[in-house]
């Protein structure tokens, strides 16, 4: 199948040696996907004159600039954070409450506005009074979401069976920007900008065909690095550039732009390109919470993809910063997160908490994104002790059902253009 991984449960083989999908990428020319890798030194020294005692507040793009570094290396500031971040382990740990048996899920009251609704009878009756069994009324609504352009559908067994550790789950796609001037990053040195994109799902939902509708709940997060980490030594804050956005919203933040310059004259700045999609969750395991994912296209990773540190799977551990505390200079966006006072006080007066979705749904929160390993994700969809008493999926279990949704889904529209279609963008708009 074009562009697709062929199984989920090959990949899950494939990942018990963790440099598997490491070696097997053929690249050649042409395209995102067939880059060469990175040298080393590729990266481009930048230069800045001294600002004298200049304290107004930065632009999100400016902090970016600044939070990259020379050649990648960790500018003092984050070895700083690092620091603060080994220093205060306890407070990382700091978790969300854990869930007692039979307790409701927190996300399916509060979380994704009504996606929860999700529960409803084994059978239902149709127009001329017969009785439709579970799987005929699937398979109508499989037709349905078709043609309504909406793959999302609701199931109660599903949402009976996936855990509670979830706390969020939907589709992840994963986007970078050439410099100016540059359409076809060929390494890391030529991108300007890595962005990621959430688009949150119902607890119980899974996917039938066609394209994702658009719920309004997207998310669209800016990496400062260009990187994602790969490893317990990358700790790299990312930030929320948009929150419950609609996707024309997170298209624009994505597109192309020109213009002028006194000193260069016209200058283009290139759309964010499309590098990789798949499925995510957001897990806790009591003490610690994860962003997991596993990639369903493309089926190959190229080099450049590899050294932005994208893999076929990956996790992070993942903890909040809490606004009340001054962080690194170069750090500072034009705004704090404005959370409400009842977010505030579950901080505790700690400097960090560990990530819950609802963090996400405001602008300019920023949160500590730490690499579980190449290939890693073991640990973060461990199942825990009350989803096991009720019988529960395990957290990678329902990940590998809703990829293995996905994949065919994605088989049925375009291959590696169905994130086109999910975005609503023309592929005719990037380069091949």
């Amino acid at each position: 199948m074009a562009g697709t991984r062929s199984s989920a449960r090959q990949a899950s083989a494939a990942s018990s040696n963790p440099d598997s999908s490491e070696n097997k990428a053929t690249p050649t020319n042409g395209s995102a996907s067939t880059k060469r890798k990175a040298d080393a030194g590729s990266s481009p020294k930048t230069k800045r004159g001294k600002k004298s005692n200049e304290k107004e507040q930065k632009t999100i793009e400016e902090t970016m600039e600044n939070m990259i570094g020379n050649d990648g290396e960790d500018t003092p500031e984050d070895v700083q954070m690092k620091e603060d971040i080994d220093a205060n382990g306890a407070a990382i740990e700091t978790a969300i409450p854990d869930l007692e048996d039979g307790a409701e899920h927190p996300d399916q009251t509060e979380e994704n506005g009504d996606s929860h609704a999700l529960k409803g009878e084994s059978s239902k009756m149709d127009d001329t009074g017969t009785i439709e069994s579970e799987d005929t009324s699937a398979a109508e609504s499989r037709k349905k979401n078709t043609a309504t352009g909406d793959a999302v559908e609701q199931s109660s067994n599903r949402e009976a069976s996936t855990p509670s550790s979830i706390l969020e789950k939907g589709i992840i796609y994963f986007f970078f920007r050439g410099r100016v001037g540059i359409n076809e990053p060929s390494d890391v040195g030529d991108i300007a900008r890595s962005y990621i994109v959430l688009r949150p799902l119902p607890h119980g939902a899974k996917l039938g065909d066609g394209p994702i509708g658009d719920a309004g709940n997207n998310r669209l997060l800016a990496l400062p690095k260009k990187v994602l980490p790969v490893s317990g030594k990358d700790k790299f804050m990312i930030f929320v550039d948009k929150a419950n956005s609609s996707m024309e919203d997170i298209k624009t933040n994505l597109a192309a732009s020109d213009y002028v310059t006194k000193t260069a004259g016209d200058r283009h700045t290139p759309a964010a390109t499309p590098i990789g999609e798949g499925v995510y969750a957001i897990t806790t395991t009591g003490r610690e919470s994860h962003l997991v994912y596993i990639l369903t296209i493309p089926s190959e990773l190229s080099e450049v993809q590899k050294d932005v540190g994208l893999r076929e799977r990956g996790s992070f551990v993942t903890s909040v910063k809490n606004p009340q505390y001054p962080g690194p200079a170069n750090t500072n966006l034009p705004e704090g997160p404005g959370f409400p006072q009842e977010i505030l006080d579950e901080f505790r007066s700690l400097r960090w908490m560990p990530l819950q979705p609802k963090l996400l749904n405001f602008e300019n929160t920023q949160f500590l994104a730490i690499g579980e390993g190449v290939g890693e994700i073991g640990k973060a969809t461990e199942q825990q002790g009350n989803d096991e008493k009720q019988d529960k999926d395990t957290p990678l279990e329902e990940m590998e059902k809703l990829e293995h949704e996905d994949e065919i889904r994605v088989q049925h529209l375009k291959g590696d253009d169905s994130v086109f279609e999910d975005l609503g963008l023309s592929s005719k708009e990037y380069p091949k």
